[in-house]
């Protein structure tokens, strides 16, 4: 997940966090670009899943041993699959604090 996209998570969750008084639903809540908060977390996730896809067939046709495929391809497909991974980790972790910060507040 690139870096942009973490910050558009973090921002949405700040929006979800100052709305969370006024009523409106997670969905409704929107960025000032158009992109609401459970796209962004999808396409996210949908990302990461492809990641570790690739990665993992990476993986194979290099065990069955393809001439496309190096090492290194190898190695830097599932390094990235797995920054993703715990990137998409530490949003999912920051989100459940959140979320338990704003059903601990007092109404």
């Amino acid at each position: 997940m690139s870096d942009i996209q973490i910050q558009q998570v973090i921002s949405q969750m700040r929006a979800l966090q100052a709305r969370a008084g006024q009523g409106q639903s997670p969905a409704e809540v929107q960025q000032p670009g158009g992109m609401n908060f459970s796209k962004v977390l999808q396409q996210s996730l949908e990302q990461v899943n492809q990641a570790q896809q690739t990665s993992g067939q990476l993986a194979t046709r290099f065990e069955q041993g393809a001439p496309d495929v190096s090492l290194s391809d190898v190695v830097i497909a599932q390094q990235k699959a797995g920054l993703q991974f715990e990137a998409v980790t530490q949003v999912r972790n920051r989100l459940v604090a959140a979320y338990q910060e704003i059903m601990n507040m007092q109404v």
